[in-house]
């Protein structure tokens, strides 16, 4: 059955379109099963039914006509209980439901299992017989085994065809909705533009052509060139090569004959099909052809294919990039953005980014939030390739993309958009005044920055210092470590910009989902493994070189603050400062006149949380890293979709370990700082402060909001409201709690309006 399956799932994930994969998967599984049918019936999000899209065994005139409600007959039963149903005889059944248009009167048992992908029901895949039989475990296994594999495969295909603007009843397809992790925040209306990397087949766009025959030509000057190039390299090699390894040269220049695969590409072409998507296609087919032979020699002669198929799209894409044609409002879309694909965008036409890969702490994300240009990043089943030239909405606040959107939905979309610049202007007259409550409270509000652009963005918003200044973007942008000198001319322009007010700098964060192309950390588990302070500690040479290049930059400005990452273990601490007092002293010696820095851990570890009080007597401030705190605490990767559900950080868990710390700290004299999402949330912020956290540090974007809000309430107030939800044991119905008492403040200007709820959408959309 392992070998039916796999060949299975290759055949369907070479399908063209969802209604071919759909009758791959009847067709092979009717015959596999030894069944006399097998259909899919496939709910549709617009009209909430089941309708038939594939059949072995029904009449063919039934696919696409019969349609069953969300809980009509048998299979509405199964999507509704979500799980199989096998019975011997189906016409006995209370809840069966005959369609004469199928013919299925003479088929008595019947297996059903649902199609989920992500806890959506997709819809139900269904086996019959004409005798009398209950069908066997290992049958009912393997049915729900296809479903699982399959669902993946259904949910992708399904959303390329609604985002090319049909959905399944052959309605027009509308406010089509893919999931992903917020990057940057803010909201974005434009036209997407994909971009990918040069000579990555599975990366180029599906895109239509009306200059044939100009595709034509392009395509055979392509083959010529290859043709060209091979022959080169072979007469070069003759004399050093077996004739079994030059015979190899001779594969390729007879699949490159007219006859093999440029013929096929020209068909495709032919069809109204680009160079580049068509060549993938044929690519593609001819590699999964081979894969599913079991001659393994045939099997490697996939990796020819593959490597051919690079060869020409190389030199179809030689200056194609270049040629881009950017609107005045530019969505970028790629599987994995890099800062030089931003860079080709021509000044003030970038609106909004979409990276199927990458996190909220990418670089690209990082640049993202510097520039303002709302992102979503890491999204599931998303055709990528069918974004070029669509319209676009970028929710960057909830980490959600709409393709094809209403004029509903970009009038709702367009009004949060002015809604957000008319707030900005509004509190602009904050900048100057202090973060203090109506009872004369004051806390601290710091930025996070990572570039220059984040400064000028802080000043501007009335920063009172840096709360974290990750030092690993100088590392991001370079091909190398950077050099001491160049770290510090880094390091002095982010002291300079904000002296006298402190500046904490986070000493080198790599590792878990922030790499460097040029040290490469490879692991199984990376979030449990090798960063922070670990690799640095690890690395001593490393370590003290940043410390040397911190230390120096701060001369004559001595508002230095340095901050250990992912600390775990009291000896971490020791080691570090160690290794600090070492370098301050040789610095001082070098005749360097600076003082020496406040040094403090980051809290983003549980193990943190119960060591505060040994961790205080060592360092002089703490600072607690949310984000991390909440994903560790909560065992959730928030960088992932698929989880992305289960990470909040109103979790009550999470709000009691910010208590803890904050007691903790206070209890042996040492302020407590955060920074992370939790601080530049209006309602986070209010129980922040309540907790006794002494400054919050944040996007620069969220500043004015977070000043405005403290500003206008008591802390007596906003204890009481931490009193409130410590006592609710639900994240979302904390986070509803914060909401209704900021609304009834008068701040319900404040808080992102929720979609669904205003336009009903997630009946709408397909994700």
């Amino acid at each position: 059955m392992l070998s039916i399956l796999r060949s299975l799932v290759q055949e369907v994930n070479s399908a063209r379109d969802l209604q071919e994969a759909l009758d791959i998967i009847v067709s092979r599984v009717q015959k596999a099963m030894g069944t006399e049918v097998c259909s899919v019936y496939l709910q549709d999000p617009v009209t909430n039914r089941y309708i038939l899209m594939a059949t072995e065994g029904l009449y063919r005139k039934a696919v696409g006509r019969v349609s069953l409600g969300y809980s009509e007959g048998l299979v509405g039963l199964v999507g509704s209980r979500e799980e199989p149903i096998n019975l011997e005889d189906a016409p006995s059944h209370p809840r069966y439901r005959y369609f004469p248009e199928t013919g299925e009167e003479r088929f008595r048992s019947f297996l059903g299992v649902p199609i989920i992908h992500h806890r959506r029901v997709l819809g139900v895949l269904v086996v019959q017989q004409r005798e009398s039989r209950c069908f066997d475990e290992g049958e009912e296994a393997f049915l729900v085994t296809v479903s699982a594999q399959l669902a993946g495969v259904i949910a992708h295909g399904e959303a390329t065809g609604a985002i090319s603007g049909m959905s399944l009843t052959g309605r027009e397809a509308r406010d089509v909705s893919f999931n992903g992790v917020p990057g940057a925040p803010g909201v974005a209306i434009g036209t997407g533009v994909v971009v990918y990397p040069a000579a990555d087949l599975d990366a180029v766009p599906e895109k239509p052509t009306d200059d044939i025959e100009s595709e034509v030509a392009l395509f055979q000057s392509a083959v010529r060139a290859v043709r060209e190039d091979i022959e080169r390299v072979a007469n070069r090699l003759a004399s050093q090569l077996r004739p079994e390894e030059q015979a190899l040269f001779d594969v390729y220049l007879r699949m490159l004959g007219d006859e093999a695969l440029p013929g096929e590409v020209v068909n495709r072409i032919r069809e109204g099909i680009w160079a580049q998507g068509a060549l993938k296609q044929v690519v593609q087919q001819y590699v999964r052809h081979f894969e599913m032979m079991d001659d393994h020699y045939l099997q490697e002669r996939a990796v020819d294919v593959r490597d051919l198929g690079r060869r020409l799209l190389s030199h179809l894409q030689e200056g194609e990039q270049r040629h881009l044609v950017y609107p005045e409002k530019t969505v970028l879309v790629s599987e994995e953005l890099t800062p030089a694909m931003l860079g080709e965008v021509p000044k003030g036409r970038l609106v909004g980014l979409v990276s199927v890969k990458g996190s909220s702490n990418s670089h690209v994300a990082i640049l993202a939030r510097a520039m303002g240009v709302p992102t979503v990043m890491g999204l599931v089943d998303i055709p990528v390739n069918q974004l070029d030239g669509k319209e676009l909405i970028v929710d960057g606040f909830e980490g959600q993309i709409f393709a094809s959107p209403s004029a509903d939905l970009r009038a709702f979309y367009q009004e949060i958009c002015d809604e957000e610049d008319e707030l900005v202007r509004g509190l602009e007259a904050l900048r100057d005044k202090p973060c203090e409550t109506t009872d004369g409270h004051r806390v601290s509000l710091l930025v996070n920055t990572g570039l220059m652009t984040d400064v000028v963005r802080s000043l501007s918003h009335g920063a009172e210092g840096i709360g974290l200044y990750r030092t690993e973007v100088p590392f991001m942008i370079k091909d190398r470590f950077p050099s001491e000198q160049e770290q510090r001319e880094y390091y002095r322009e982010q002291l300079e910009a904000f002296a006298p007010n402190p500046v904490t700098m986070r000493t080198l964060d790599v590792g878990g989902d922030k790499a460097l192309a040029y040290f490469p950390i490879n692991e199984e588990n990376p979030f449990l493994g090798w960063r922070g302070i670990r690799v640095t500690l690890d690395h001593p040479e490393i370590f003290l070189v940043q410390v040397r290049a911190m230390l120096k930059a701060s001369e004559g400005l001595n508002n230095l603050q340095i901050m250990l990452p992912m600390i775990s273990n009291v000896s971490e601490v020791e080691e570090s400062l160690h290794l600090i007092y070492r370098v301050y002293h040789e610095v001082r010696e070098e005749g360097y006149d600076i003082h020496m820095p406040k040094v403090g851990v980051m809290v983003e570890v549980p193990a943190a949380v119960y060591q505060i009080r040994e961790l205080a007597d060592r360092v002089d401030f703490l600072s607690v890293g949310s984000n991390d705190l909440t994903q560790y605490l909560l065992a959730v990767d928030r960088n992932n979709p698929r989880v992305a559900q289960l990470y909040h950080s109103y979790h009550p868990a999470v709000l009691q370990a910010l208590v803890r710390i904050a007691q903790d700290a206070h209890a042996v004299g040492k302020p407590a700082g955060i920074c992370g999402e939790l601080a530049g949330d209006p309602g986070g912020a209010l129980l922040l402060m309540a907790m006794g956290y002494d400054s919050l540090s944040m996007n620069a974007a969220s500043l004015p909001k977070v000043k405005s809000v403290i500003r206008s309430v008591s802390r007596e107030w906003a204890m009481q409201l931490l009193e409130d939800v410590l006592m609710l044991d639900s994240p979302h119905v904390i986070k509803s709690c914060v909401d209704l008492a900021l609304r009834n403040a008068g701040f319900g200007r404040y808080l992102r309006p929720g979609k669904t709820s205003s336009l009903a959408l997630s009946e709408q959309a397909a994700s």
